[in-house]
Order: C-alpha cells, then sequence, then structure tokens
C-alpha cells in the first residue's frame, strides 16, 4: 500500500486550509474596519466610535492566533482519521507516524509563512510581541473591557437623559390627544391670576349671622316671644313682621353686626376708617379695607351706610363688612362717578339773598356792599375783636333762612370751646371743630375731610357753603406741621406750608351745568404778628368777594363793623338784580364821597332801621336824589 498519495494529498489540503483562512485579513476587509467615522460634534458619538475602534483592534489581533489554532487542530483530526484508515503491518504504522509529524511541522511552516506575508494589522500583531495573546484569547482584555464598560455607561447616561427629554417632548406633544387641557383643573383652584376667585376668596371670609330674617319668619310667635325675651327686647303688642325685625335687630346687635354710618377717612396706605362720631377719629370708628374701598369705587369725604362684622381678637376696630349705601344712593345703583378736578369752574351767577327781616342789619349790609354768589370765594378780613364770628353766624342763619337747599358746614379752627357752643346753637347745619387745645394734626386732619366732604356733595350736583373761621390759624397748624423746606418768608411762614390753605380756598368754585362750592374764611390782620400778615397779603389776590372789617367802628360799638367803601365783589353785575344795581352804586358813591367811614356807616344804619327792606330803602334814597338833583345827601 502506497502511502506517498496521502501525504501529497493532505499537504494540499492544509494549504487551502491556511489560505481559507488568511481570507478574513484581506485588504479590502481591513480597510473597511480602519475606515474613519464620519465627524460630528456630539460627545455620544465619539465615545461610541472609540469604543468601535477598540473593539476591532482587539478583534483584528486575535484572529491570527485563533486561525493558527484552528490550522492545528484540523491536521491532527486528519492525520487521527488516515492513522485509524491505513492496514494493520510493522511498516505502516511506522511510515503513517512519521508522515503525519512532518506533514503536519510543514503545514505549520506554510501557515507561519502566510502570517508573515499577510498585510495590515494581523501582520503587526502577530509579529509585535507586546501584542502577544494571553490565554483568555484577547490583548489587555482587563483595560480594553474597562475603557468599553465606563464608556458604554456614560453613552447610557446620555441616552437615558435624552430619552427622557424626548418623552417629555413627546408627552408635551401629545398632549392635545389626551385632552388634558380640557381636563385641567386649574380654574377650580382659585388661582391668584384669577380675579374672580380672589373676589369669590374674600367674599367666603365674610362673617355671617347666626340666623336671618327668613329663618325668624318661619317661626311660631310663641317661639319668637321667647327669643325676644332672652335678648331682653320689648315686644308688647308687636305684630308678627314687626317682631321678627325687633328679634332680628337685637341678634344683629349681640352678634355685633351693627349698622354704622360715618364719613370715610382714607389714609395714605389706601385703607380707611369710617368716622361714626364727627370728622375727628374716635373709638367707635369702624375700619374700611382696602378690597372695599376698590370693589364700591369710595373716595374721601363719602358718607357710608354699612354693616360691621365683630372684630377680631387681635383687632381693635370693627370692620365695616358690607356698604349698603354711598352718599344716599344703594350700593348698587352707584354708576360711574365724575370727578371734582374735572368740573368746570364759571364766575357765580346766582345771588345768595343774605335779608330775611327788617332787624337782620348786618346781612342787609352785606347784599349792599358785597353781595354773596353761589361759588364764591370771600374772605372776611377782620381784626381782633372786630365781630368777624358775629358776622359769621349772622351769614349762616341767613343762609338757612333763605336758601334751604345750600348744604351748610360751619368749620371752627383753632377757636375757643365756648364759640363751638354758641355756633352750634345758633346755626342750622353741620359745625365742625377742633378747638385750641387740640393738637395741631386734629387741626389739619379735619380740615381736608371737610373740604372732601364737600367735594363729594358738588360732584352730585349739590349747592355747599363753608364758613372757615379761620383760614390763618388753618395756615399756622400747617406751618407748623409741615416739614421744613429750607425756604422760610419773613415772619418765620414756611413756603410749602402755604400751599395746603390755598387748595381749600381754591376749591370754592361755581360748577358749569349744576351745582357749587362756597366757601367764606375769615383772615385775620392788624394781630402786631408778621406772620399773620404775610399769610394775609399771600391770600389777598385769591379771593373774588372781600368783606373788610372797621376796628374803629368796632371801638365805637358801631355794629356791623363793615367798612363799605374797601368791601366789594368781582363781577357783581352778574348777582344784581338789573333794576337795583344802579340805585344801590348811587348808595355806594354816596357813601365814598363821605370821607369818613363812621359817619357814612352810621347813616347808613339808621336808614335800615326805618326801613323793612332793602328795596324800600333804595327806592327811598333815588327819591331824595331826585328831590336834591342829584346832589349827595347821606340822609337817605
Amino acid at each position: 500500500m502506497e502511502t506517498a498519495p496521502v501525504g501529497e494529498h493532505a499537504a494540499e489540503k492544509a494549504e487551502a486550509a491556511a489560505a481559507d483562512q488568511e481570507k478574513p485579513t484581506q485588504p479590502v476587509e481591513k480597510s473597511e474596519v480602519e475606515k474613519p467615522a464620519r465627524k460630528t460634534r456630539t460627545r455620544r458619538t465619539r465615545v461610541k466610535r472609540d469604543a468601535a475602534e477598540e473593539s476591532a483592534e482587539v478583534a483584528t489581533a486575535a484572529e491570527p492566533a485563533v486561525a493558527a489554532e484552528t490550522a492545528d487542530e484540523a491536521l491532527q483530526a486528519k492525520a487521527e482519521h488516515k492513522a485509524s484508515d491505513a492496514p494493520a503491518t510493522d511498516e505502516a504504522p511506522a511510515k503513517a507516524q512519521d508522515a503525519p509529524q512532518g506533514e503536519a511541522a510543514g503545514e505549520a511552516a506554510d501557515a507561519k509563512d502566510a502570517q508573515d506575508m499577510a498585510p495590515g494589522r494581523a501582520a503587526r500583531a502577530a509579529r509585535t510581541p507586546r501584542k502577544s495573546v494571553r490565554a483568555s484569547g484577547s490583548a489587555h482584555a482587563d483595560r480594553d473591557g474597562r475603557k468599553q464598560r465606563d464608556g458604554g455607561e456614560r453613552a447610557e447616561g446620555r441616552n437615558d437623559k435624552n430619552n427622557r427629554h424626548n418623552n417629555d417632548r413627546n408627552d408635551r406633544d401629545q398632549r392635545d390627544q389626551r385632552n388634558d387641557r380640557n381636563n385641567n383643573d386649574r380654574k377650580n383652584r382659585n388661582d391668584k391670576n384669577n380675579r374672580h376667585d380672589r373676589h369669590q376668596r374674600n367674599n367666603n371670609r365674610e362673617v355671617v349671622p347666626s340666623v336671618t330674617k327668613e329663618d325668624l319668619a318661619k317661626l311660631k310667635v310663641a317661639e319668637l316671644r321667647a327669643k325676644a325675651a332672652e335678648l331682653d327686647v320689648d315686644v308688647a303688642g308687636l305684630k308678627k313682621a314687626e317682631l321678627v325685625d325687633a328679634v332680628f335687630d337685637a341678634t344683629m346687635k349681640a352678634e355685633g353686626f351693627i349698622e354704622v354710618e360715618g364719613i370715610l377717612d382714607i389714609l395714605q396706605d389706601g385703607y380707611g376708617f369710617l368716622r361714626t362720631n364727627g370728622y375727628l377719629p374716635s373709638e367707635q370708628d369702624c375700619y374700611v379695607g382696602l378690597s372695599t374701598i376698590r370693589r364700591n369705587g369710595l373716595r374721601k369725604g363719602d358718607k357710608i351706610t354699612g354693616t360691621t362684622r365683630p372684630a377680631r381678637p387681635n383687632e381693635k376696630y370693627a370692620a365695616v363688612q358690607k356698604v349698603l349705601t354711598i352718599n344716599g344712593v344703594a350700593a348698587e345703583e352707584v354708576g360711574k362717578r365724575v370727578r371734582f378736578g374735572d368740573l368746570t369752574p364759571v364766575y357765580p351767577d346766582e345771588c345768595l339773598t343774605m335779608e330775611h327781616g327788617k332787624s337782620t342789619i348786618t346781612a342787609r349790609v352785606i347784599d349792599l356792599v358785597s353781595p354773596i354768589g353761589k361759588g364764591q370765594r370771600g374772605l372776611i378780613v377782620s381784626p381782633p375783636k372786630a365781630g368777624k364770628t358775629t358776622i359769621l353766624k349772622d351769614i349762616a342763619a341767613a343762609i338757612s333762612a333763605n336758601n334751604p337747599e345750600v348744604h351748610l358746614m360751619c368749620l371752627l379752627v383753632d377757636e375757643r370751646p365756648e364759640e363751638v357752643t354758641d355756633m352750634q346753637r345758633s346755626i342750622k347745619g353741620e359745625v365742625i371743630s377742633s378747638t385750641f387745645d387740640m393738637p395741631t394734626e386734629n387741626h389739619i386732619q379735619v380740615s381736608e375731610l371737610v373740604i372732601e366732604r364737600a367735594k363729594r356733595l358738588v360732584e352730585d350736583g349739590k349747592d355747599v357753603v363753608v364758613l372757615l373761621d379761620s383760614l390763618t390759624r388753618l395756615a399756622r397748624a400747617y406751618n407748623l406741621a409741615q416739614p421744613a423746606s429750607g425756604r422760610i418768608l419773613s415772619g418765620g411762614v414756611d413756603s410749602t406750608a402755604l400751599y395746603p390753605p390755598k387748595k381749600f380756598l381754591g376749591a370754592a368754585r361755581n360748577i358749569e351745568g349744576g351745582g357749587s362750592l362756597t366757601i367764606l374764611a375769615s383772615a385775620l390782620v392788624e394781630t402786631g404778628s408778621k406772620m399773620d400778615e404775610v399769610i394775609f397779603e399771600e391770600f389777598k389776590g385769591t379771593g373774588n368777594m372781600e368783606l373788610k372789617l372797621d376796628r374803629n367802628l368796632a371801638d365805637r360799638r358801631i355794629f356791623p363793623a363793615i367798612d363799605p367803601v374797601a368791601s366789594g365783589t368781582r363781577k357783581e353785575d352778574l348777582l344784581l338784580n338789573p333794576q337795583e344795581a344802579p340805585l344801590i352804586w348811587a348808595v355806594r358813591r354816596i357813601l365814598a364821597n363821605t370821607n369818613n367811614t363812621e359817619r357814612a356807616m352810621d347813616m347808613l344804619i339808621k336808614s335800615l332801621k326805618r326801613t323793612n327792606d332793602n328795596t324800600e330803602f333804595l327806592m327811598r334814597a333815588a327819591k331824595k336824589a331826585q328831590h336834591s338833583n342829584g346832589v349827595a345827601n347821606l340822609d337817605f
């Protein structure tokens, strides 16, 4: 049996196997592995690219060793198979044993030559000792494994973050499909962005009484009488409807729900107080919150009627919970109100007649010398002890008698208490006072509230008359209370202290289309104080009517001590009767030609006392002027 062909056949198969193993290391495949990745700007892509290149290097380095091991195993298997098929002779085993070993050695040498001649990373990895393959079959498997794990974890973390971002974006994009906006509960949470919800929250905070009239009306009469007995209410002879009202009012008072009425005073912070006891602060005042003021459009000086809730433990004043009326009109019916500053002022064109009887000499003299109209801004210039307070009382009494439609207010600042009492008993109108024993802040506060109250009445189309006694003392109060501006006038008057009194006096005006505000203020002169002179000079040209009193007439006990020549009214032709105006001017010329104020005023007063009214006096004066052929005659 010939063994040579078997060895040749095995050698050919070994060469074919080595050629097949060299196919994965072709230059084309290697170039595809080493082809650089496209450059990107993301860090995630760079990490993936580095990890892929390291894995390719490890796999390429391990390919020659794996190929060599595979070739050895194949040759050994074929040799064993040929040995088992050979005849059992003594020579054959020896030859068979020698042939496979020689062929295996030759085939291993051929495989090594083929590996040395293979191009690329496989050849370099096989030739380089530091790239030798370990038992695990990879070069530096531990280091490369750690790098690959770290890179994979970082890439996985970034992918997880990006996936969450994409999921959130997809969730927002799919919100319309899920109809989340229609199922949104934002409108039911009383958000601060919803004004109606804020009002609803404020309304929910209102304290409600324990009973209502409807609940009491459902009770029987015996039960109502029992409740009335508990509240100490006398219900003898009352019907059921009257009994319900009496029990309800008593229950409200017992629980602290009281109906109050007063003038609203708004402070600088926006909230205010309802002055229930005059115009000055008191313990009975009620707090008015900022929300209540804005919701009802309240202004300083409004007369308000409302219900209060009991004060909480940390509160000093009871708070107004609901506004019922504003200046006599139901709060629900009050619409948009015009502001006082937007009204158009015009000259006074309607006269306020002072004469109201034969004995009212002061009022009759004022009508002849210095008539007063609606919307007049008048100054009563008076030295001390000249009778200015008496003249103010006569003017107030004349206005109350002849013009009952006019709202009369008398403001006494820094006056004596007995004069306040006398004024309260003498006139029919509001008397507001801040006596000289009160702090300066009270003078300012009460004067500002009075003028604001007058403005609110004028806005409603009413005629208002304010009598101020005195403007000089009000200016002094502002001079003391105002912070120093550094500009001091003569007499120690701060220049900024005169602006508020001017604002007070400047509010007087006749409104075109209805309504007027008349202010008659007294100004002190000849007091020996330089400050009083400066104050009077500042206000001297601001009024459109001036009534000057003479100290010499008062010393001679001639009352009213009015100087008929120095007194007068601007645009008086708009106030006087066209038929009586020439006669009045003739009388003034006669009085001016006397050059003696005392004698002229004395004769005027005597002539007025002999007549019943001013019309009779003027007719008599005209007849005497005709008989005397135009010669001035003091005997009217």
